[in-house]
């Protein structure tokens, strides 16, 4: 017999020994213990059964008939709420109970069944036994749960363990990512022993079939060896042989002019592996960022939802008891906290009565249980029904944002260069992403179409955006295209906090909006793609509340052909009256347009967002 029979046994034991509880010639337990139960999921037939067989033994035959009649009265009112509505409250259950007891107590009053008593008791009883399954439904519910034991399970016992194993895969993988960057450095030069093997390979070449190599290059103090080295250093300096070192070498060589070509030679060879050597390491230096960026990964999943389930048993019975009312039957429930302290709620559920429920009416259950605002997650379905549905809630943030872009394709081009992002991730986190590729045209639009879809899925595979941003920038080096380089502005805003942070990677200037006053935050770095250390320039922000955050490409900007343009962003952006954020980036680009004379010399643009209190 599992622990949930027991649990019921003594539900029913406790169904007969309330029939010895009177207060006043009364026996408001009775009912209100009734009530309470006959609401969970038990064996309503043995209930009522035990607490008749509890009252039979311990109350009188007057009383036994009333309070009997009460908890049939109150069934009934309580199965068919149930049936008309799918779902019964705690409130409903408790006024059927207390308006039965009333009810049977005027009647009995009428017919004179049992002694007269005072109008006013009928009353006093009601209300005591309406307040007694108020009181009683959360305590049977987390009785029948089991409280913060019935949430200890091995899930709870394997957090640490699957934690740890995580922190040994990214040590692994820093270690990896540290062997990488510990290797080599580049090369700008020939080491000696390099500039020695290419003088072995001249004379090999030239020298062995001279009657004059043996008196050459036998003695260490050979003039030939300061020839090479010189006749090497002026070819690395002007690409080829020097007229005063060409003399020097005819005057010692008759063959001068076939070891200065041979020389040209092998020194481009050499030149060209050089070059494909720094290559490779510096696609070392590639893979040891990648390799650090799955270390964070791993380390961040490992921390990143804390299992509290174990701890807060009794805000996980007030939610399946509050989703019970709803008519939703729960299972496998269990309660996250995020790094950042916020409450992530995940559970099995399925509709007790077969009828569709909606995930918002659960919401507001689930809300009420853990006394916080929950809200369904994002990729959450909106009904379940008669079949197991898996659901995530998670706390509601405290702002909200909306946002806009206006945007216009250079003249006479067909497609713009430019392209962005608006992004909702889990957590809270509002991004939006602007990237304009190097010219215009089409091959502009696949460059900065791949740096936003790698940016998206990197931030949706729970990247930092630093490293979603040098990932992608070492994505665009490994691709080697020449001239392939674009700009990237980021804005990441924690709707919960309201503090936005800006990445910025060769990107005009960005705006902030606070009613007529507006903030500027320019950037001096240089486009991605360009080289494998990237300079990512990061501020951050406090919004408030009806603040907007301003992204605009430098065909914006450079449209107005004044000497300070970030200054004539400021003035048009405080002129403008709107809380609209799609107005706002439509009234940008139309001011530009009357600085251009209605001309589009480059791509152009703008977005928006604003943010507001929920």
């Amino acid at each position: 017999m599992n622990k949930a029979k027991w649990k019921e046994i003594m539900l029913y034991g406790m169904a007969i020994l309330v029939s010895k509880g009177q207060l006043a010639g009364c026996y408001p337990l009775i009912p209100g213990f009734f009530a309470a139960v006959f609401m969970e999921e038990v064996n309503r037939t043995l209930l009522l059964i035990f607490t008749i067989f509890g009252m039979a033994l311990f109350i009188p035959v007057q009383a036994m008939a009333k309070y009997t009649m009460v908890l049939l009265v109150t069934g009934l009112v309580i199965r068919l709420w149930e049936w008309a509505n799918r779902s019964c409250g705690v409130w409903i259950g408790a006024v059927a109970a207390g308006a039965s007891v009333f009810l049977l107590t005027v009647a009995g009053e009428v017919l004179k069944v049992r002694n007269r008593a005072a109008f006013w008791m009928g009353i006093l009883e009601s209300v005591c036994v309406c307040a007694m399954v108020l009181v009683a439904a959360p305590l049977v519910s987390r009785f029948l749960e089991g409280g913060a034991q019935a949430f200890r399970g091995a899930e709870g016992k394997r957090e640490p363990e699957h934690g740890e194993k995580l922190q040994t895969y990214a040590k692994s993988f820093n270690g990896l990512s540290q062997i990488f960057s510990q290797m080599e450095s580049f090369k700008s030069s020939f080491e000696p022993e390099e500039v020695g093997r290419m003088q072995q390979e001249i004379a090999g070449r030239v020298c062995v079939s001279c009657s004059q190599c043996a008196i050459c290059w036998q003695e260490e103090n050979s003039p030939m060896y300061d020839l090479f080295f010189r006749l090497f250093h002026s070819i690395e300096k002007r690409g080829g042989a020097g007229e005063e070192v060409h003399q020097e070498l005819s005057c010692c060589c008759p063959h001068s002019d076939s070891i200065v070509e041979e020389a040209i030679g092998v020194f481009e060879k050499a030149k060209l592996n050089l070059a494909w050597y720094n290559r490779l390491l510096e696609n070392r230096g590639v893979i040891a960022e990648q390799l650090d960026a799955m270390a964070y990964i791993m380390e961040d999943c490992a921390r990143e939802y804390k299992d509290i389930s174990g701890h807060e048993g009794k805000l996980l019975g007030a939610v399946k008891s509050r989703l019970r009312e709803k008519g939703v039957l729960s299972k496998e429930i269990h309660l996250y906290q995020r790094q950042n302290g916020k409450l992530s709620l995940q559970l099995t559920a399925v509709s007790k009565w077969g009828n569709c429920v909606t995930v918002k009416e659960m919401a507001k259950a689930v809300s009420q249980g853990l006394k916080r605002d929950m809200v369904p997650g994002k990729y959450t379905r909106s009904l379940i029904g008669r079949e197991d549905a898996f659901l995530v809630f998670e706390e509601d943030t405290l702002y909200h944002t909306l946002q806009g872009v206006a945007r216009l394709t250079k003249d006479h081009a067909q497609i713009s260069g430019d392209s962005f992002s608006f992004l909702e991730l889990e957590g809270g986190e509002s991004v939006m992403a602007l990237s304009d590729g190097m010219g215009s045209g089409i091959n502009a639009c696949k460059e900065s179409e791949m740096v936003i879809e790698l940016i998206e899925k990197f931030l949706e595979a729970g990247f930092r955006k630093e490293t979603a941003i040098r990932m992608m920038n070492s994505a665009m080096v490994i691709q080697g295209e020449e001239g392939s380089f674009s700009t990237v502005d980021l804005a990441s805003l924690d709707l919960y906090s309201g503090r936005c942070e800006f990445y910025k990677i060769g990107a005009a200037a960005t705006y902030i909006k606070h009613g007529e006053e507006v903030e500027c935050i320019s950037s001096a770095s240089l486009p991605a793609g360009i080289f494998h250390q990237l300079e990512i320039e990061r501020s951050s922000r406090q919004l408030q509340d009806g603040d907007f955050v301003v992204l605009v490409t430098d065909g914006v900007t450079d449209c107005l052909g004044v000497p300070m343009p970030e200054e004539t962003m400021q003035e048009i952006l405080g002129s403008i009256d709107t809380n609209n954020p799609e107005q706002m980036a439509k009234q940008v680009l139309e001011r530009i347009l009357m600085c251009t004379g209605g001309k589009a010399p480059d791509d152009m643009t703008v977005l928006a967002a604003g943010i507001w209190k929920k």
